[in-house]
């Protein structure tokens, strides 16, 4: 049966169409027709890294060496790029929900993104303040445009370091020949976010005690090189092949080893991101 509430027939469809097209942008929203993000407002954003190393014994959960590097470059990396850098560690549940919280509800009007990048134990979903789990989906709604209309809009990127699962990648071997506008003022809640996960859903993340985790590594090293002449989305593809290709787990047990790893964005992205303008 045909449903008349939201059938629209092709005349009708276009007549909307030239209504989208005339209608004008909002200026302090960063809603345009234009197919790449506003990133000239004065400030390009604040990044927010959760950097938890040390968890409470009822948890179980061993110390995560090797994570201070990773906080240490990102911090570098993103610096470099004029963000505003604020670096938080070791935080509970509750810390981590009243931080979102309270970041959410800043002012970003002058600020072209926001990024977030957490470091910690995982599983499929769900990040660990070092007293337990909690939901993901608990800390990113707090900057969906409903709650944080001065992002609304904005690229939002969310980076996760953690493992999504206890699955071990094994790896396959190939012989394949592989070689080496949104014009109206009201948008989806779920628009312009971005999650770079550091596993695919249900895997292990590798991290090495001395460098650093795999996925930091090869992020910081990819936007070091590219962050001034390619689009995010082809950067962390870039990103994806490292770590496929240039790591391999080497362990005593032979449970860990030889293991592989590929990391996984969640995109929700309405246009291109620069970081340059």
């Amino acid at each position: 049966m045909e449903n008349t509430e939201n059938s629209v027939d092709t005349k009708s469809m276009k007549d909307l169409e030239t209504k989208i097209i005339h209608r004008s942008k909002s200026m302090d929203s960063g809603i345009s027709l234009d197919n790449r993000y506003k990133m000239d407002y004065p400030e390009i954003g604040l990044c927010i890294i959760i950097n938890n190393k040390n968890f409470h014994r009822s948890t179980g959960m061993s110390a995560r060496s090797g994570t201070d590097v990773d906080a240490a470059n990102l911090r570098e990396i993103f610096m470099n790029l004029k963000y505003e850098v604020r670096n938080k560690n070791d935080l509970k549940c509750e810390e981590i929900v009243k931080l979102m919280c309270s970041v959410s509800k800043e002012d970003h009007s002058k600020r072209s993104s926001f990024i977030c990048v957490i470091l910690s134990h995982g599983e499929e979903g769900i990040i660990f303040g070092t007293n337990g789990p909690i939901d993901l989906k608990i800390l990113t709604k707090f900057f969906r445009g409903d709650l944080c209309r001065s992002l609304a809009g904005k690229p939002k990127l969310f980076i996760i370091q953690a493992c999504q699962g206890t699955e071990l990648d094994s790896g396959t071997k190939t012989d394949s020949g592989i070689d080496d506008d949104m014009a109206c003022q009201k948008i989806p809640v779920e628009a312009d976010f971005l999650y770079a996960y550091s596993t695919a859903p249900g895997y292990h993340s590798w991290r090495n005690s001395k460098d650093g985790s795999w996925f930091i590594q090869s992020l910081c090293a990819t936007v070091k090189l590219y962050a001034h002449n390619l689009e995010f989305m082809h950067i962390l593809t870039r990103v994806n092949r490292k770590v496929a290709t240039e790591f391999e787990s080497f362990s005593y047990d032979s449970t860990f080893r030889p293991k592989k790893q590929i990391p996984c964005i969640v995109s929700m992205l309405t246009k291109e991101l620069y970081f340059y303008h």
